[in-house]
C-alpha cells in the first residue's frame, strides 16, 4: 500500500524497516529531517536503536565506525559540507571494509553558500572505498536503503546512497513503504564476519607497512569487482520479492537512437519528458540514467552506450579544471574502442538551478545537429555576470 510522504521521513520509514540498531547523525540542512524522523521512531518505541548525539559529522561516522565493529547494523546522513568534514573517516571506513550504510542527501558545496541540488559533495568522495547509488525518486531511495544493507553486509564495503536536495528529500510523493515482515524476509540480521570482543581481544587500525598496504588495497578493488556481480543478484532478488525492478544503469527509448543523453539523480523524470517529444518528432534520442557510481559499471555502460554516435553526458557536479565528473568517467570507460562515439559533457543544474524539458529538448538537438563539440563544456542556462 502505497503512503503519501515526504522524502525523507520515506527514507528514515525504510532505515527502521532494516532493523538499525545504532543511528549517529550530525543536524544539516536538507539532512535534518531523515535524523529528526529516526528520533521520533526511537522515541515512540517503533525502533528498537541506540541514537548517539554528536558533536559534529565528523563524530558521527567515528561513532558508526565504532558501532559496526561491534557487529552492530548502523546508520547515518549528512549532506554537503558535513559529507566533507568526514572524509577524513570515510577513508577508515571504505578502507577498514565496514558495513556502513548513509543516505546523503545532495547539496551544493560553498562558497558561496548554497543549500539546493548538486552532486559535487558525494562525487568528490568517490575515490573513498564506498559503492555509490543515485536515486531518482523517493520511491528509489527507500528502496535503495534497504538494498544497501543486503549488499554491504556481503561484500564487507560501506554504500552511500544519495536523494537530490529538497527535490527528493523535502517533496510528498507516493511511496509504498515494505512491511517490517516484508524486509525481514529479504534482509536478515547481520552477522559480522569480524567484531571488538572482549572474548577474543584484536586489534583494529594497526600500522601497515610497503609489504602490506597495497595488499589491503587490492582486497578492496576485489570486493568491488565482487560487488557489480551481488548488485545484479540482489536486484533481482528485490524485484521477484516487491515487484519493483533496477538496473546499475537504466535506459528509456534507446533503442535505435544513435544519440543518447546519460545522467543521474532526479534530472531522469525531467529528460524523459524531452525524450517522448523528441521522439514525436521522428529525432531517435534515448536516455541512460547511471544508479550505480561506485563500483562503475562498466560493462553496462560498455553495452548500453559503446555503438551509439553521439553521447551526451549532463553533469550536476563540477570539477574544476576538467569539468563534469560523470563525463569524465564515461570517457575514460569507452576511450578503449576503435569507433568511440563523440561524448559530449554539459555542466546543468549546479546549485539547485532549474533544468527543464526544454534545456534537455534543446541540448539534445545541438547534439543532432553537430552544433557540439567534444573538446568544450557546454553550460546549460547559464546567467550573464
Amino acid at each position: 500500500m502505497k503512503e503519501f510522504i515526504e522524502g525523507s521521513h520515506a527514507v528514515a520509514e525504510a532505515v527502521a524497516r532494516c532493523r538499525v540498531q545504532v543511528i549517529a547523525a550530525y543536524p544539516i540542512t536538507p539532512q535534518t529531517h531523515i535524523s529528526e524522523r529516526l528520533a521520533e521512531l526511537t522515541g515512540n518505541c517503533t525502533l528498537s536503536a541506540q541514537i548517539i548525539m554528536v558533536e559534529s559529522e565528523h563524530s558521527a561516522m567515528a561513532a558508526c565506525i565504532g558501532a559496526v565493529l561491534t557487529g552492530a547494523r548502523v546508520f547515518t546522513a549528512t549532506s554537503s559540507h558535513g559529507l566533507a568534514l568526514m572524509h577524513e573517516l570515510l577513508h577508515w571506513a571504505g578502507g577498514g571494509r565496514l558495513p556502513i550504510v548513509m543516505v546523503n542527501v545532495n547539496r551544493a558545496l560553498g562558497p558561496p553558500w548554497n543549500i539546493w541540488a548538486d552532486q559535487s559533495d558525494s562525487l568528490s568522495q568517490r575515490d573513498t572505498g564506498w559503492m555509490q547509488f543515485y536515486c531518482e525518486t523517493s520511491q528509489e531511495a527507500v528502496d535503495t536503503v534497504i538494498l544497501a544493507y543486503k549488499i554491504a553486509e556481503q561484500v564487507q564495503l560501506p554504500v552511500m546512497v544519495m536523494m537530490d536536495a529538497f527535490i527528493l528529500s523535502h517533496i510528498n510523493e507516493p511511496v509504498e513503504i515494505p512491511a517490517p515482515e516484508e524486509v525481514d524476509r529479504f534482509l536478515p540480521s547481520r552477522k559480522a564476519p569480524i567484531k571488538l570482543d572482549v572474548d577474543n581481544p584484536f586489534a583494529y587500525g594497526l600500522m601497515a607497512g610497503p609489504d602490506h598496504y597495497m595488499e589491503v588495497k587490492h582486497e578492496i578493488q576485489k570486493a568491488m569487482d565482487q560487488a557489480k556481480e551481488v548488485v545484479h543478484r540482489e536486484f533481482s532478488g528485490f524485484e521477484r520479492q516487491f515487484g519493483r525492478a533496477y538496473e546499475p544503469v537504466e535506459t528509456y527509448r534507446t533503442e535505435g537512437a544513435d544519440t543518447v543523453l546519460v545522467l543521474a539523480g532526479a534530472l531522469a523524470g525531467t529528460c524523459r519528458e524531452a525524450v517522448d517529444t523528441l521522439w514525436s518528432e521522428g529525432k531517435k534520442v534515448g536516455m541512460a540514467k547511471i544508479r550505480l557510481f561506485r563500483p562503475l559499471p562498466v560493462t553496462d555502460l560498455f553495452k548500453i552506450l559503446g555503438d551509439r554516435k553521439t553521447i551526451v553526458v549532463v553533469d550536476r557536479n563540477f570539477s574544476p579544471g576538467t569539468g563534469g565528473i560523470f563525463a569524465q568517467e564515461i570517457r575514460a570507460c569507452l576511450c578503449h574502442l576503435t569507433q568511440r562515439p563523440r561524448i559530449i559533457g554539459a555542466i546543468a543544474g549546479l546549485g539547485g538551478r532549474d533544468v527543464t524539458e526544454y534545456d534537455f529538448y534543446d541540448l539534445a538537438n545541438r547534439a543532432l545537429n553537430g552544433n557540439l563539440k567534444e573538446e568544450t563544456i557546454e553550460w546549460i542556462n547559464l546567467q550573464p555576470v
